[in-house]
């Protein structure tokens, strides 16, 4: 996965264009290194599923 297209799917679940977002293994790294560098990457949430994959959402304020 390349940098600008992790960065417009975040965008995307930001502005709810896309309500869920899943990431496979192999692109997971790429993703998350590009994720904890958003200003607000703390309402982004992963849910971890079989084989590796994860399921990305936008939930502002989730962990309070």
């Amino acid at each position: 996965m390349e940098e600008n297209e992790a960065k417009v799917i975040l965008e995307q679940l930001r502005t709810k264009e896309l309500t869920q977002y899943r990431v496979k293994r192999e692109d997971f790294l790429q993703f998350r290194e590009v994720l904890v560098k958003q200003e607000d990457a703390i309402n982004f949430r992963g849910n971890a599923q079989h084989e590796g994959e994860t399921i990305y959402t936008y939930e502002p304020n989730w962990t309070k």
